[in-house]
């Protein structure tokens, strides 16, 4: 098979890996579509294959309000209702809401839209009086700006949990928003593999994938250990199982350390 693009695909891979046809594997189907749920949850939370930054724009309403917090499942799709975006239900985590408040808009007498207007187009072109001063005057300035605005109007702390679905902002909701106000939020949102077929074709995935195998392999033929068969064989289950926890924790490591996104640092 050149190519594995669906879930029967690769478990009848992961059998054919474990010597399927020539060995029995005694693994039920069910057991099988089991342990790839774990192979692909596992793959989604820690491979940055498995994740992708999206943003989804939401209307603050009456109840967000009230309950002082915002339910994800209500987010998306990000792409337009097409039926193959993620929503916020394929949300894994929520890592910044941009900005809003009197700084977060710019109009024509926005101080940042009159230097722009004003200052931006003369720089380097012999516009004005201070012209001479360069982009390091307008940088500066802009720098200025923007420390003004982190104090009086810093960024909202997030909270976020897969298992609640619900983003909480750290701030005087009745105060701060009003019904009718849009947000954005930036978030990392699992890919659907019957959408995006090639992870079942990852090489760590297919790896992985046979390892869980192998272990639930081991693990229904443990009960029987030591019972010797016809012809002087001897099943032993515990060995499977060690063997195959041996090649998970392997797996498991090598993708912490060259495919785990890196951890986002907070300074200030």
């Amino acid at each position: 098979m050149a190519t594995i693009s669906s879930k029967e695909d690769l478990i009848n891979y992961a059998f054919r890996r474990l010597g399927a046809p020539v060995i029995e594997i005694n693994v039920d189907y069910e057991q099988a579509e089991d342990r790839l749920e774990d192979a692909l949850l596992y793959f989604q939370e820690r491979h940055f294959d498995g994740v992708e930054r999206a943003y989804f724009r939401h209307q603050v309403t009456s109840d967000d309000i009230a309950n002082q917090y915002i339910n994800t499942n209500n987010f998306g799709p990000v792409n337009g209702p097409t039926g193959d975006a993620p929503t916020g239900r394929d949300i894994v985590s929520v890592v910044k809401v941009f900005q809003f408040g009197d700084f977060a808009n710019i109009n024509m007498f926005d101080v940042r839209y009159q230097m722009a207007l004003s200052d931006y187009f003369g720089i380097n072109r012999g516009l004005g009086g201070q012209s001479s001063l360069g982009l390091a005057s307008y940088d500066s300035t802009k720098r200025y700006i923007n420390l003004l605005q982190d104090m009086f109007n810093p960024e909202k702390a997030i909270r976020f949990n897969k298992v609640s679905n619900r983003v909480h902002l750290d701030m005087n909701w009745s105060q701060e928003l009003q019904v009718g106000d849009y947000l954005i939020f930036e978030a990392y949102v699992k890919l659907d593999p019957e959408l995006f077929t090639e992870i079942y074709n990852d090489r760590y995935f297919k790896e992985y994938y046979t390892a869980l195998l192998k272990r639930q392999w081991g693990q229904n033929l443990s009960k029987f250990d030591g019972v010797q068969l016809p012809g002087g064989v001897m099943l032993r289950g515990g060995q499977i199982v060690a063997e195959a926890n041996a090649e998970i924790v392997q797996i498991e490591q090598e993708v912490l350390r060259s495919y785990e996104l890196p951890v986002d640092f907070m300074t200030g």
